[in-house]
């Protein structure tokens, strides 16, 4: 939720705090910035040191972030603020390693699957309440409400999460930590910023080319690592690999279509399309995406142990490319759209929770928190590039009244429904099997001390 709660609030957040629109939108940047950081990097630590004192640190430090942005007073403190909620990104890979170590083979799959149908409902409910919250009450209590949920889950994990007993060898490599950190944002910094910084400036040309230094210096520092931050081994693996590539692409198709949808739908229709939507009803025609995501995920966890992870995610892909072709042809009426939403949210559901159990199935227990959190960052950084794709081809040509062109989307979602597209492809290269050899070798080397062989 606080990743796209604040999405269709920033005109009201720009008002409020006296700001301009390139300014407000790190509010949103600082936050995908600061989770790509910490997801893979806290997961990590959270194999070394024990995911349940992680988790609550997580959820500690998020609390501290949602009440210093319901106190901000300006824009710098809260988009401090949203760096500080950003570390919550962390939880996801940590949630997925807690399942793993503690509950018994035959329900992780199930498990995995309704904690992937929570996180994905969880964007979705942030697009549609944040409407009715900032009309009944005030923008500050997107962050109030929050504040107090993650308070009060924070007491609930720290009394009843048990502590892992599966533990990662070695220390954590902070220097594959800092070269990490630098090539995720180098590379995602341009790309949230290129439509107002301009494709050919020297600030998008200059850190892409340092993202790409950055990366070839972070790949060597963990080939030669004794304890890598992320074992390059485990992700050249075909089962992992293929399906970040999934992840990557679908990604890309699935923020793209929550950043624009929306704004689609509030487009007043003397633009010869849209429905002069208000935030809420944008939000309510949005709602069967939501429903829709949730009992899907739901339903993957039964259907994965019959049929598999990886036709689940190649089918959640292909519904991803037949809303998107949807959302190109036909767009003319709310039903529409609220069916194409809806076939999207199906995708959704589906994609989340198989990407999910197919790295959990193919990864030694110990890199469960590092290759999850990976997969998340992965596909963040797909959705970076798909939103910025999708910039560029909205505003790229504007009416006399500053408003997009219909072809500027129509070409838009085709070109999502094209990625979405290249995903079932990637997912039909992910391997059959479900456990690699070197999970099989992890399974059978002695188990260390508090460390169980079952796991």
């Amino acid at each position: 939720m606080m990743q796209s709660l604040v999405a269709p609030a920033l005109p009201t957040i720009q008002h409020a705090l006296d700001t301009s629109q390139a300014t407000s939108t790190w509010v949103m940047t600082a936050y995908l910035l600061s989770a790509s950081v910490f997801t893979p990097i806290l997961g990590r630590i959270g194999d070394l040191v024990g995911k349940k004192r992680t988790m609550v640190a997580a959820l500690t430090a998020l609390t501290v972030g949602c009440l210093l942005a319901a106190l901000a007073p300006n824009i710098a403190v809260l988009i401090v603020a949203r760096v500080v909620q950003g570390i919550g990104g962390a939880l996801f890979p940590l949630s997925f390693g807690i399942i793993r170590d503690e509950f018994p083979a035959h329900r992780v799959s199930p498990s995995i699957s309704n904690l992937s149908a929570v996180i994905a409902a969880g964007g979705g409910v942030g697009i549609v309440a944040a409407g009715p919250i900032v009309g009944a009450l005030d923008y500050r209590w997107l962050f109030w409400l929050p504040s107090a949920v993650v308070a009060v889950t924070a007491l609930i994990a720290l009394r009843y999460v048990p502590e892992s007993p599966n533990r990662g060898t070695g220390q954590v490599n902070w220097t594959g930590a800092v070269l990490l950190s630098g090539w995720l944002v180098a590379l995602l910094l341009p790309l949230s910023q290129a439509t107002s910084w301009g494709w050919g400036s020297g600030k998008v040309i200059g850190l892409l080319a340092a993202a790409v230094v950055l990366f070839g210096a972070w790949v060597l520092a963990e080939a030669r690592a004794t304890s890598p931050l992320i074992d390059l081994r485990v992700m050249r693996l075909p089962a992992v690999w293929t399906t970040n590539t999934a992840a990557l692409l679908f990604g890309a198709g699935m923020y793209a279509v929550w950043s624009y949808l929306p704004g689609f739908v509030q487009t007043p229709s003397s633009a010869g399309y849209g429905f002069g939507s208000s935030v809420t009803g944008a939000g309510l025609l949005m709602l069967p995406m939501l429903v829709a995501m949730f009992l899907a995920g739901v339903v993957s966890g039964r259907l994965e142990p019959v049929v598999g992870a990886k036709p689940l995610l190649t089918t959640g892909a292909a519904l991803g490319a037949v809303s998107c072709a949807m959302l190109a042809l036909w767009h003319g009426q709310q039903w529409q759209i609220a069916v194409a939403a809806g076939v999207f949210g199906l995708g959704i559901g589906l994609a989340f929770a198989s990407m999910a159990n197919l790295i959990v199935q193919n990864v030694p227990a110990a890199q469960t928190g590092a290759a999850t959190g990976m997969n998340a960052n992965i596909r963040t950084i797909g959705g970076s590039i798909g939103a910025a794709l999708m910039t560029s081809l909205v505003t790229g040509s504007l009416q006399p009244s500053g408003l997009p062109y219909a072809s500027g989307y129509t070409h838009g979602f085709t070109l999502l429904a094209c990625l979405c597209l290249a995903a079932a492809l990637a997912a039909l290269l992910v391997p059959a099997g479900r456990r690699t050899a070197l999970v099989a070798r992890a399974a059978s080397t002695p188990a260390p001390r508090r460390e169980t062989a079952d796991h």
